[in-house]
Formats: C-alpha cells, structure tokens, sequence
C-alpha cells in the first residue's frame, strides 16, 4: 500500500445522481469534501463528443456493431446499446458479476455516472407509498412519512429544474415547485380529456414531469431546453439535470471540492473502538497503487449495488457479512420497476397539425389501481408513460415495396397518428431477492464481484395483466383505432431502477439504515442512493434520491457540529 494519507472533513464515493448533491450540500456547509469516482472524467460540454452529431454522423447511423455486442454481452439485450452512448457504459469485461437469476445490470463508470444517461422523468411519492408497508404487512415501515421529505423536494426540485404541470392530485402523485410544463400536443389533451369524462375523473392523463429546464437559468450556466431530444448524447446546453450541469458545478464554486476519478473505492476504513468509519481505502485504476484517506463523514452514493457492495466488502474482521450487516438484512430486498408491456393504438384524423420539435417527454398516467376503493388481486399498483405522434412505417410508404420518386414523395409526408403508453409497475420487497460477493470470481482488479440472485413472482405477473389490459381499456375509451396490448417480456434491471439491498428502518435489528440513513453500525456512513430503499413505489425513484440526500446532508453537517460523529 502506498503510505500516502490524506485528510478531508467527508468523502463522497460516486459522482452520480445522488453522489453530486452529496458534494453540493456538504461544500455549501462549509466542509472540505473528496469525490471519488471509480472511471474516468467527462467534462462538461467539452468530453460530449456525440452532442451535436445527427444519425448519418455515426458510422453506422447509430447502430450498434458488432464488436459492440461482443464487449456488451449484458448491455446488447435492450435499447441502451448503440453508437450515440458507446463508451458511457461499464467495461463488462473489466467488471463482470454472476447471475445466479438473469439480472441486467446497466452501469456507467465515469464522473456523472448514470446523470448523463438518465430518463429524467422526476415524481415525488405519494404519502401512501411511504405507509404501504406497514398497512400492509409487507417488508418492515419505512422510519419517515411523506411530511418528513416534502421540504426536501421542494428544495431540490427548485434547483434541479423539474417542468411540470399542477395536477391537485396528492393522494397519488404530489404536486412540486414546476417550472412550466412541456406541452401535450393536440391529440395527447384531447385524449387526456376523453379519459377524464370516460372515467369519471378517476384516472388522468397528464404532462410529464421531467427534469429539463423549460427557462433559461443563467445563474447556472444553463438554457433551457432546446428540444433536440439528445439527452443521452449529453446536453452543451444543460438543460437537463446531471452532476457535470449543476451539482458539481456549484460544489466546485465553492473551492472545498476535491474530485478524484480513476478511484476504485475497495472499503470503508473501520475504528473498531469509536465505532465510526475512519475514511476509505482506494485503488488508482491507472496505477494500481492503494492510498487511504481520512474524513469524519463518509456518504457511499456509488449506486446502489455497489454501495452495497462496498459494505459487505468493508469492516469483516467485525461482521463477517461486512458492515452493516449485523441485522441480516444487507445485499437482501433487491427491487426494479418492472415494464416493458402497455398498449397503442392508431389515432384518426389531426392531419392537419403536426409536431414541433423533439421533445425530451410526452405525457403520464398516474397510479390508479389499489386507491381508494379500488381492490385488485395484487398489492401496489403501476403508472404510463407514453406519446403521440405523427410518422410513416414501411407498410405506408411502400405499398408494393417500390421505389424511386413515389418512395421519396411518400417519405416526405408526416404520415397519421398513433399513440402508445408502457407502464412502470411496483416490486414488493422480496428477502430473498438478493445480491451477494461470489466466493470464487474476481475483477480486473482482484476484488470479489456480486452475484445476482433476483426475481419478480406472482404479485408482479398479476400486476402486468392490468398493466396491459388497461392501457387498451383507456385507448379505446378515447377513441383509438385498433388498440392492442404488448408485452415484450421484462427480466429484473431492465428498468434501470434497482434499490433496496441497505434498507431504512425502525430497529437496528431488522435494516441496515435509521431515518437518518446513517449505518446502524457506524454512523459517520451515509447511504442515499438507491440502497437505502424500503419499498420501491412505482414512480421513477431519482428524485426521491436527491431529496433523501439533501436531507442527510443537512444532518450530516448537524451532527459533526454538535460533536456526535
């Protein structure tokens, strides 16, 4: 080990999401902060070597080829594999893990992490999904309430940028400090509203909050969005929320940020007699070399497996399962939102308006089963995101499959409307849905790799029946022509949602983390990425992470000050 050592007032591992408002909130409290991330640096603006690239820039028009599918061979089974986002993605040679249950793993090791490549879709949850749990018997109770983290929205919506419309719809979907919305175009409002009047207001059809500046904030160095729709290409303009657009900036700002890539975090340094974490050993991914530094804080945000893995893989002189894991609960309760099924349909008539733009969302259908007096056969529900638009399949434009000018003449018309929903359904908490360190396989680096041992059972099948047949229901009650179902079949991480494994709790005995998301066995160490979960709602959780953070933080800071960490 190299003898180097150095000293910080906290340390962040991973610069994603969560990891770049930890860095934000401690700096802006007045403490020296490390963030170390384990890939490489993206600069903001100047490493977007795609952003401005059309599909005929790629070589082969955005596609992915073939020695991408040899590198990829868990990124190749769904969309995020291609040209525009190659080399945004991990290494799957250099980090492997095992699949006991197949388990899509989609993972980006850079500054920003999955910042840069995320759907942006922002919700907050609802005060029922905070108390699910306990009414139900499922799992354990999450230690807060909806109140406890509802400031906390509202302080990192009004930072982040979330466009949004005010919908008065808290049992299901709370409204946040909205930046004006993007707009429903012509057939989304009039479908919104054949399904307010066709179900007597029970269910809506609303514009989709994202995370996507709709005014310019020059404060932050950044415009609003452009509607280019190539988010995942990284935005010159920042107008959607990332660590490189807005967290690190304003951490930077500060002159108490220090950003260390190349940063293999391998585990938390504990002091068996304090009880308290001490620091962090790393290994340089160029070099090789370990070094260690100090700090009194440690907030893990390196995304929630490998936060995890980093515990287990920390303090075993102690507890053999890592730490944090005296309560028998660590790298247990893997959840995802499981999808990839809805319904569309053809929509007649509008020929004479079109789109403009690209924009970066379309519309969402908020939760609707199991509220109220509404019972189904499974627990929790399941809400759509979705689209309308105008454009022409080959079916249209060749009806003899010819070619010459009627192709080109058929190509250059917008074609009719259709429109199409997918639904993000909840997964309960299962204790035997789990990630653990393979006793045997080893990384580029020497260090043990997980292994995935996860499923969705019978409450998340019956869930996808509803998931479908209710997508066709509310098509066809607005008037679309030939709405059918699909389900093109859903393998746990496809969502790229996955959380749980250091839950939240009551008691010591039965979680990982209090409601401070402290670690029960050391409370100078903070999980607030997707680990610290409970329960998995059905709305996209990004938001949720960055509230949970930010609230943290402030405790964080709290608790130096007063001397107990």
């Amino acid at each position: 080990m190299a003898n180097e050592k150095y000293d910080y007032d906290a340390i962040v591992v991973g610069s994603g999401i969560s990891g770049g408002w930890a860095a934000k909130e401690l700096t802006e409290k007045g403490l020296r902060v490390l963030m170390l991330e384990r890939g490489r640096n993206i600069e903001h603006v100047k490493d977007y070597i795609n952003a401005w690239k059309e599909p005929w820039d790629f070589p082969h028009r955005g596609r992915r080829t073939r020695k991408m599918i040899e590198d990829h061979p868990v990124l190749r089974r769904d969309y995020p594999l291609n040209e525009a986002t190659s080399g945004m993605w991990a290494n799957e040679q250099d980090n492997p893990y095992t699949e006991i249950k197949r388990f899509d793993w989609y993972r980006g090791y850079h500054v920003g992490g999955r910042s840069l490549l995320w759907g942006r879709h922002s919700y907050r949850w609802a005060p029922m999904d905070f108390e699910a749990n306990a009414k139900e018997g499922i799992a354990i109770d999450w230690p807060i309430r909806y109140k406890d983290l509802a400031p906390w929205y509202d302080y990192v919506e009004r930072f982040a940028g979330i466009a949004g419309s005010f919908e008065g719809l808290d049992e299901v979907l709370p409204d946040g400090q909205f930046l004006p919305p993007v707009p429903l175009n012509v057939v989304e409002r009039d479908v919104a509203a054949r399904i307010r009047q066709a179900f007597g207001g029970t269910r809506h059809l609303i514009n989709s909050r994202v995370a996507n500046i709709t005014e310019h904030r020059p404060e932050q160095g950044r415009a609003a969005c452009q509607y280019r729709d190539k988010c995942w290409q990284g935005c010159p303009y920042g107008a959607y929320f990332s660590t490189q657009s807005t967290t690190l900036p304003a951490a930077m700002k500060t002159g108490r940020l220090t950003l260390r890539p190349f940063s293999i975090v391998k585990e938390v340094l504990y002091d068996k007699d304090r009880k308290r974490a001490r620091g962090v050993e790393i290994i340089d991914a160029e070099n090789g070399q370990t070094y260690q530094y100090t700090a009194h804080i440690v907030f893990l945000n390196a995304s929630t497996f490998n936060s995890t893995w980093l515990l287990m893989n920390s303090a075993t002189d102690v507890w053999e399962g890592g730490l944090g894991s005296s309560s028998g609960e660590l790298g247990h309760n893997v959840m995802d939102h499981h999808f990839r099924c809805g319904a569309g349909g053809r929509v007649d008539g509008y020929l004479d308006s079109y789109v403009f733009g690209r924009r970066p969302a379309g519309f969402y259908v908020p939760r609707f089963r199991n509220v109220g007096g509404d019972k189904r056969n499974y627990l929790r529900g399941f809400g759509y995101q979705g689209g309308a638009g105008r454009g022409r399949g080959l079916s249209e434009v060749v009806a003899e499959l010819s070619v010459g000018p009627e192709l080109k003449g058929a190509l250059s018309e917008p074609g009719n409307w259709s429109i199409g929903m997918g639904a993000f359904g909840e997964m309960l908490p299962y204790h035997d849905n789990t990630i653990s360190l393979d006793p045997v396989r080893k990384d580029k680096w020497g260090l043990p790799i997980l292994a995935m041992d996860v499923s969705i059972r019978e409450n998340e099948l019956a869930m996808r029946e509803d998931m479908k047949a209710d997508g066709v229901e509310m098509l066809e009650a607005a008037g679309v022509k030939n709405a059918r179902a699909y389900d093109s079949g859903y393998a746990p991480g496809q969502g790229i949602h996955e959380m749980g494994t250091a839950r939240m709790g009551r008691d010591p005995k039965t979680s990982v983390l209090n409601a401070h998301n402290q670690v029960w066995d050391a409370l100078n160490v903070y999980v607030t990425d997707g680990a610290c979960m409970t329960s998995s709602g059905c709305v996209n959780p990004s938001l949720t992470y960055m509230a949970m953070t930010a609230r943290a933080a402030d405790h964080a800071v709290r608790e130096l000050k007063a001397r107990n960490l």
